[in-house]
């Protein structure tokens, strides 16, 4: 009998990396429609945009118009991603989004040169920089993440040993500028991971750093996400990044037609089956993933806007039996 955790916490990353893959343009009025819809379902954090240049992601060009369109919720995060110290300035910037930060080494040389034109070495160093400029600007860095953690569509399998290495350079690097982060995210950034490979990679983990969370970002490029989400539930995993309808993918990973992040009403969904609490209405992320799919145009791969809540389908069963009885 595993011991699943009683709660998890859900990243929403449906705007930012499930809106930066599509190739037609996506108006600034959905994406803000989108997010304050998302905002109402109990959500706690929730991307809205990445700071990067516009000529390499095109949709992310309004970022900064975003930021200052959303309607804030209060108790829901609003965060953005950028990849060096210029987009984190431009996220400060905003005066709008709640800046926490993480300090992100990435496991594939090829992937880390084609997403971010970087080497080992300049990605480390940058993560430096990056890391003291939180510091010093008293940004709380909640995280030490490794990208392309699983595998890789040009480089092959990653070695658990290499993952491993870069856990303990991002701490080293956490602890020689101030930082004590308290959670450990595992990116799955190109769907290669199984439920066999999160057991191992999780449970490595967990013997070097026994204090330490996890968190994982996976992608369901081969229809592996839930799989992969219910394999961390295992190993006590309680923090997960997900995409509304399934919206999204990586592109830069190298995949025709790449799915995006596992999709965030069949991970909740999945939780309310479990008894596992997520504090997300199910109902109203269903109509936000009926939005989502009307706003791109075609349809996203989340099941469960089709199959809809089971709850509701028991509530009518049992109106029926009632009215029968």
């Amino acid at each position: 009998m595993f011991d699943f955790p009683k709660a998890v916490a859900i990243k929403e990353e449906g705007p930012r990396e499930g809106f930066q893959i599509e190739k037609g343009l996506i108006s600034t009025d959905d994406k803000v429609r989108l997010i304050d819809a998302l905002s109402e379902t109990g959500l706690k954090q929730i991307v809205v945009c990445s700071f990067v240049n516009p000529r390499v992601v095109p949709q992310m060009a309004d970022a900064d118009e975003i930021c200052q369109r959303i309607k804030r919720k209060e108790g829901v995060k609003y965060t953005g991603v950028w990849l060096n110290e210029k987009g984190l300035d431009r996220a400060k910037g905003t005066g709008v989004l709640d800046i926490t930060g993480s300090i992100t080494l990435t496991a594939s040389a090829t992937f880390l040169q084609k997403n971010q034109n970087s080497s080992f070495e300049h990605n480390q160093a940058e993560a430096n920089r990056i890391a003291a400029n939180f510091a010093a600007s008293n940004i709380v860095v909640n995280n030490v993440n490794v990208a392309s953690a699983f595998g890789c569509n040009f480089d092959g399998d990653i070695p658990l040993e290499r993952v491993l290495s870069l856990i303990d350079t991002g701490f080293r690097i956490a602890k020689d500028n101030g930082l004590s982060p308290e959670r450990i995210g595992l990116l799955d950034t190109m769907g290669w991971a199984t439920p066999v490979a999160i057991r191992k990679t999780v449970g490595a983990i967990r013997e070097r750093y026994p204090d330490k969370l996890i968190g994982l970002h996976l992608h369901d490029t081969r229809g592996m996400g839930i799989a992969n989400a219910y394999a961390g539930l295992e190993m006590g995993v309680t923090s997960f990044d997900a995409c509304v309808g399934g919206l999204g993918g990586c592109p830069f990973a190298g995949n025709k037609g790449a799915a995006g992040n596992v999709c965030t009403e069949d991970l909740v969904f999945m939780l309310n089956e479990m008894g596992i609490e997520s504090g997300v209405d199910l109902d109203k992320l269903i109509e936000c993933a009926v939005l989502a799919e009307e706003i791109v145009g075609h349809p996203l791969p989340g099941r469960v806007k089709l199959g809809r809540n089971l709850d509701r389908i028991r509530d009518r069963v049992r109106e029926a039996q009632t009215a029968a009885a």
